[in-house]
């Protein structure tokens, strides 16, 4: 079984913890989310909380950054966000920090559960400039604790070059390049902003096929907010990709970086089991379609 996978077991030692460190919620019962993402063990408490265990240890700092950080974002936000409700300590065989939340009502964005791709394009990006108009004094520069999210994309250089060459004939590889390198020509000159850091379906939550919330920003900090316009190519359509682009109204640079952290995330997971390999493989050919159509940034 998967360290990411939440099973029985884990929801037992979930019990545990709210047991021995909160006993006011001791009674109620757990049990696992099925769509709970990578970086966190997810289980409901009763009908309004949700426990948070990360399932890595490299995801131990985002526990502190988002129970510093998600109160003072939400109130400048138009959607709910996480609210922390308590901060769990190492305990019962769990070696890290773990949060409680508040519960937000929502299914994830699955295709099939949009049903206005121009509305959600247009919805996400004003959630993301509100986001970008935050203070962003003291927040978290780019790092280790976010996977480098707001930061250089040189940072993943090797391993995207490496990513293209074992791909062999699979891949363009001169077309995969050219959008690689033409990431890595440009930088965000303007002064840092508040970025989410993983802007991808399951972390978005839709109601009556509408955005109503944003979730997970255990890789959120601040720098260039091109790592979070990558929906443009994992989420929508040409037509919703042109108005989430209208929508925000970013340098071309950005865009070119935009393509950059959608191609590098494609590259390496373009073998992964379904449903994430095949994923992969649209986005790196909505990617070179659109470079096949003669974008100019």
């Amino acid at each position: 079984m998967s360290p990411n996978t939440p099973s029985l077991c884990d929801a037992a030692l979930a019990r545990r913890l709210v047991q021995t460190q909160f006993p006011q919620w001791g009674g109620l019962p757990v049990r696992p989310v099925a769509e709970g993402g990578q970086n966190n063990l997810t289980f409901r408490l009763g009908a309004h909380l949700l426990i948070r265990l990360p399932s890595a240890e490299r995801y131990v700092a985002q526990v502190a950054k988002e129970q510093a950080w998600l109160p003072r974002l939400a109130p400048h936000l138009p959607l709910p966000i996480p609210r922390p409700i308590a901060l769990g300590a190492p305990g019962d065989g769990f070696r890290w920090p773990w949060s409680i939340y508040d519960w937000i009502i929502g299914d994830v964005a699955r295709p099939e559960r949009i049903r206005d791709p121009q509305g959600l394009a247009e919805d996400l990006a004003g959630f993301l400039l509100a986001l970008q108009a935050i203070d962003p004094t003291d927040g978290p520069a780019a790092g280790a604790h976010n996977f480098h999210r707001g930061g250089a994309l040189a940072v993943y250089d090797a391993e995207t070059r490496a990513a293209i060459a074992g791909l062999g004939d699979e891949i363009d590889a001169p077309a995969a390049l050219a959008i690689w390198d033409a990431a890595l020509a440009s930088a965000w000159d303007a002064p840092p902003v508040w970025i989410h850091g993983d802007v991808a379906p399951g972390n978005l939550l839709l109601r009556a096929g509408r955005l109503c919330a944003v979730i997970d920003f255990g890789n959120m900090g601040v720098g260039d907010p091109a790592c979070d316009l990558v929906p443009a190519w994992t989420m929508f359509d040409p037509p919703a990709r042109q108005r989430f682009r209208n929508s925000l109204a970013l340098d071309p640079g950005t865009w070119d970086r935009a393509r950059g952290w959608a191609l590098w995330k494609a590259l390496i997971t373009w073998r992964a089991p379904d449903p994430a390999g095949p994923a992969a493989r649209r986005v790196v050919a909505a990617l070179l379609a659109e470079r096949g159509c003669g974008y100019t940034s």
